[in-house]
C-alpha cells in the first residue's frame, strides 16, 4: 500500500511541475494567407516592458531562429512582410512547502482501535517560484492589424547559469511557434 502511495504522489508531482513549466497559447487572422509571408522586420510594441539589453538580444535570436526554419527572413527595410514585436513580464509567485512528521492514529493490541490522538509536527517554508510571460506579435505593415499572436508562459529559474536560460528560452520559443504558419483554410 506505501508503494502504491508513493508512486501516486511521485506521478502527481510530475504531472504538477510539468504543467508549471510551460504554458502555450496561439490565435491568428483566419483571412490572412500566412504563405505570402516571407520577410519580417522587427519593431517595439509602444509601451511594452523590455528586459535588459543582453535578454532582449537573446530573445530575439531565439525567435530568429525559429522563424528562420519556417522560412521567414530578417530584413531592415520597411517592405517587410511582417512586423514583429514581443512584450515580456516577470512574476512572482508564493508556494508553500509542507511536510509533517511523527505518529498518527494507532492501532491497540488485537488489531482494535484506540482512539489515541496522534502527535506530529508540521512545517511550513515558504520560496518565490519566478514566472516569465512572452507575447509575440505579428502585424500586416499596410494596414497595421494583427495577424498572429503567440503567448508562452515559463517557470523561471534565476539562479540558472547562462547556457541553461539560452536552452530553456530556445525549447519555449521553439514551442511557441511550433503552430507557425497556420495551414491554408483553417
Amino acid at each position: 500500500m506505501k508503494k502504491v502511495s508513493f508512486l501516486g504522489a511521485v506521478l502527481l508531482l510530475t504531472v504538477a511541475s510539468t504543467a508549471l513549466c510551460q504554458d502555450v497559447r496561439y490565435n491568428f487572422d483566419k483571412s490572412k494567407d500566412f504563405s505570402k509571408f516571407h520577410t519580417y522586420k522587427w519593431v517595439d510594441i509602444k509601451d511594452a516592458q523590455k528586459p535588459d539589453e543582453i535578454t532582449d538580444k537573446q530573445i530575439k535570436a531565439s525567435i530568429d531562429s525559429q522563424l528562420a526554419t519556417k522560412g521567414l527572413s530578417l530584413v531592415d527595410s520597411d517592405n517587410a512582410d511582417l512586423y514583429i514585436g514581443y512584450q515580456a513580464a516577470i512574476g512572482t509567485e508564493k508556494q508553500l512547502n509542507s511536510f509533517s512528521t511523527g505518529m498518527g492514529p494507532a492501532w491497540g493490541y488485537g488489531g482494535g482501535w484506540y482512539g489515541g490522538a496522534g502527535m506530529g509536527t508540521t512545517t511550513t517554508t515558504t520560496s518565490t517560484i519566478y514566472t516569465g510571460q512572452l507575447a509575440l506579435d505579428m502585424y500586416a505593415p499596410a494596414s497595421k492589424d494583427l495577424v498572429w499572436r503567440g503567448v508562452v508562459s515559463k517557470t523561471l529559474d534565476p539562479k540558472a547559469k547562462p547556457d541553461k536560460r539560452q536552452k530553456n528560452l530556445n525549447k519555449a520559443m521553439a514551442k511557441l511557434l511550433k503552430n507557425y504558419p497556420p495551414p491554408p483554410g483553417k
